[in-house]
């Protein structure tokens, strides 16, 4: 029940706010799953970063999370990055469920979607995520925090993806 009321409260957030548009800079600072910080400085490192925001009771989610897996490791030589915010693992005070967060760690293990997933804070929810409706949605960030390309709503093919970035690093030309 309090996951429900959770995502209602997301729902309700992101409806009455604006939506993120392509072009704005995505600033944040936080930690991953493993407790490292982690900041809007790391797409400085790539050409593009493919941000996957999830949700651990999201079965769209969880079964496209071996693509991105293989997509993440198929375009490392490209500078392409996939980072995952599993959007469920803290309440709407910012603290950590420690259940979900479980359940978070338990899913990447199976899926094989070991690529960096970050803790959401409070912050990002009424920044660069008060858009998010549905899970899974995508959005990719171009080196300099930059959002490019639209918002994608729903899984995707690991064939889907990879088109979608390859189109991206194109136009990053």
């Amino acid at each position: 029940m309090k996951k429900l009321f959770l995502i209602f409260v997301l729902l309700v957030l992101s409806s009455v706010l604006f939506a993120q548009k392509a072009g704005n800079k995505i600033t944040f600072s936080s930690v991953d799953l493993n407790g490292n910080t982690v900041t809007d400085k790391l797409f400085t490192e790539n050409k593009i970063t493919m941000v996957n925001i999830w949700g651990t009771f999201c079965p769209p989610c969880i079964r496209e999370m071996p693509d991105l897996g293989k997509l993440s490791i198929d375009n490392k030589a490209k500078a392409v990055e996939i980072v995952g915010i599993p959007i469920d693992i803290i309440d709407g005070n910012g603290n950590l469920l420690t259940q979900e967060n479980r359940d978070a760690r338990l899913i990447i293990k199976k899926t094989g979607a070991d690529y960096v997933h970050i803790v959401p804070t409070i912050d990002m929810l009424y920044g660069f995520l008060r858009n998010v409706q549905a899970v899974p949605t995508t959005i990719f960030v171009d080196s300099s925090g930059k959002q490019i390309g639209e918002v994608y709503l729903g899984a995707r093919s690991r064939r889907d993806w990879q088109k979608i970035i390859d189109d991206l690093l194109t136009a990053q030309k």
